[in-house]
């Protein structure tokens, strides 16, 4: 089965998106790179960002119109691109339609990240293999063709140009608070950025995000997307920041740190503790971190200081407390924070915090509003959504045994939801277990056709990708067999699947007419 485990980390996913402070994927603009100082640090409007904005507003995608009061030019472009009319505008309107949720926030980050990972117009063709895209956009991968052709339709390249100096006004107004976020977090930290280390954060100015902020991190490169709101969400920005500086040395330090393990789970008690944290104690110390981080810099009065920290514990952040006095310790030293780290960990003692904890009341996940400092996203409940999205991000950092347990809770639910059958197909995949990833791909096009499950972006009640690649990828494990009869069966059936996307398309087209034969993993190819 060695030609299996090649095929599985070819196969495995391995970049994620989210609104959560954390997660860790892939990310390159495709675009001729804009001037940024030495540190690699950047406030931009992006091409890829406007253009997907642009084809929201003509599918009537509910856009903040509030932030355009300064701006007349484009608030015109979106009253002409919600009256447009032609084939690719009524294209763009039919896939909004068959792939909305019923969430805004939600609809709009799938689109975000979509624009993060293609490159610049007039192709937005996807900057990586199909296997290296993020899960959400896999969602609706096939909006890259829809918003080229609209993109030609619309005149956005002509469009761009009459909304550009508005644009340069809107972040211009970013420029000033992101250089003091800089530099007061550099200095408190003692850190200096080079540019060697190819490490670079960009906040990307779209005024039609309204209060949406939009945090990303793919491998090296940060990006935050944000609206101009008033006030503008500087806390946000410096949160982002912080973990464009902070999130190395969790990872370089993961020794040291699980060594303080027993304390996360008192923490996992919390209600209001995102599931993110409930079972990473690398993820929730780095989060920690940089919340008592930015305490610190905001310089805030003792009583302030501790109605915050108390909010912290009673939201299950039990670590910043700690943290916040062993930075007090930090300030007083000489060396950076990068050097300074291991000591700063050391001085956590677990007897004490236990000790402290014994009685510690967590607040209810309907309780008073999160701490005001902190990450993007709201705590949020053990639902089956916010489980699916779990999973698929677990997977993305190749980490099945955590995605496993978040589609588990799933099926014992709702035991045909296709996303988490298709989500343990994928954990098997992982796991170099082929035939439990047959089983439940199998189980995918079985639940396609149930009445019992979940909700789905299309009228069949399961969306059409997930059935197509199910069977493309039951094709391309049956010729790793030598099983080519079953393989081209299975390619067939991913082509009479009705709404598949043309990938999935493409892919089983390329299967019937040859055997699968996966690519080497990037470490093995030659340089």
């Amino acid at each position: 089965m060695q030609s299996f485990f090649a095929w599985a980390l070819a196969f495995a996913v391995v970049a994620i998106v989210g609104l959560s402070a954390g997660t860790r994927a892939v990310r390159a603009r495709g675009q001729e790179a804009p001037t940024k100082n030495y540190t690699g640090i950047s406030v931009e409007s992006s091409q890829q960002v406007f253009a997907t904005m642009c084809a929201l507003d003509a599918a009537g995608f509910d856009a903040d119109e509030s932030t355009l009061a300064e701006m007349p030019d484009r608030l015109k472009l979106r009253a002409d691109l919600l009256k447009m009319q032609g084939p690719a505008t009524a294209a763009l309107r039919q896939f909004y339609r068959q792939h909305a949720f019923a969430n805004r926030a939600e609809t709009l980050s799938r689109y975000i990240t979509f624009s993060l990972v293609v490159g610049p117009p007039p192709d937005f063709k996807f900057l990586y293999d199909r296997d290296l895209l993020p899960p959400d956009v896999l969602t609706i991968e096939d909006f890259q063709g829809i918003l080229a052709n609209f993109y030609h339709e619309a005149g956005l390249a002509a469009r761009w140009g009459d909304v550009e100096p508005e644009y340069e006004r809107a972040r211009a107004l970013y420029d000033a608070p992101v250089r003091h976020i800089v530099t007061i977090s550099n200095a408190y930290l003692r850190e200096v950025v080079q540019t060697s280390h190819g490490r670079t954060f960009t906040v990307d100015v779209e005024p039609l995000v309204g209060n949406l902020e939009n945090f990303r991190i793919y491998g090296n490169t940060y990006s935050v997307v944000v609206g101009t709101p008033s006030p503008l969400p500087l806390d946000d920005i410096q949160h982002a920041y912080l973990h464009f500086l902070l999130d190395p040395l969790p990872l370089q330090y993961r020794n040291q740190i699980e060594t303080k393990r027993a304390l996360l789970s008192i923490a996992a008690r919390a209600p209001r503790l995102p599931l993110d944290y409930q079972d990473d104690f690398v993820n929730f110390t780095d989060e920690c971190l940089i919340r008592a981080v930015q305490l610190r810099v905001e310089k805030l009065t003792p009583a302030e200081l501790e109605a915050d920290l108390r909010q912290q514990d009673e939201s299950g952040f039990i670590l910043v407390r700690p943290l916040v006095e062993q930075l007090m310790k930090f300030e007083k030293a000489a060396p950076s924070m990068q050097y300074y780290f291991p000591d700063l960990i050391a001085g956590i003692d677990v007897a004490t915090e236990q000790k402290r904890l014994q009685n510690v009341k967590f607040a209810s996940a309907q309780a008073s509003p999160a701490p005001e400092h902190g990450t993007f996203e709201p705590a949020r409940e053990l639902d089956n959504p916010h489980l699916l999205e779990q999973g698929e991000r677990d997977i993305a950092l190749k980490e099945p045994d955590e995605a496993k347990a978040a589609f588990q809770k799933v099926l014992a639910r709702s035991p045909n939801d296709p996303r988490a059958l298709y989500g343990m197909a994928l954990t098997s995949v992982l796991d170099r277990d082929a035939d439990t990833a047959k089983k439940f791909f199998e189980r995918v096009i079985v639940a396609s056709s149930s009445t019992e499950s979940a909700p789905a972006v299309n009228a069949n009640g399961v969306d059409p990708s997930l059935v197509a690649w199910s069977h493309v990828y039951l094709g391309r494990i049956f010729d790793l067999e030598d099983d080519r009869d079953s393989a081209i069966t299975e390619y067939q059936a991913a082509l009479a699947v009705v709404g598949a996307p043309e990938s999935a398309r493409v892919a089983a087209q390329q299967g019937v007419k040859s055997a699968y034969q996966p690519s080497a993993p990037a470490s093995q190819k030659p340089q």
